[in-house]
């Protein structure tokens, strides 16, 4: 099992629902505004005056085949609106209940 952690501009909610669906990954914690700015690029996301946007962030644990697809087509959709923002992060579940 993995561990994915999805941070996403609010305006991608919907589309990684969807996608979450489309591939069977049915348990998730929706955490519906996070703050943060890119470790690269990208523009910060702090709901203020000065940087209104906000980021969301969905936690999913999957099984390890689920991974890949879901990765590419993530990667996809960042790679197609670049300027709103989009990561996603993958780690290892040792235990769980």
């Amino acid at each position: 099992m993995k561990s994915v952690l999805i941070t996403f501009d609010q305006a991608y909610y919907e589309r990684i629902i969807a996608l979450l669906d489309r591939l069977n990954c049915r348990g998730f914690t929706y955490l519906e505004r996070v703050q943060g700015r890119g470790s690269k690029t990208g523009e910060p996301h702090f709901g203020s005056h000065a940087w209104p946007s906000m980021c969301s962030a969905i936690l999913s644990v999957v099984e390890d085949e689920k991974v890949d697809p879901l990765l590419d087509t993530l990667h996809k959709m960042d790679l197609q609106t670049e300027q709103l923002g989009l990561r996603a992060f993958v780690w290892n579940i040792e235990r769980s209940i």
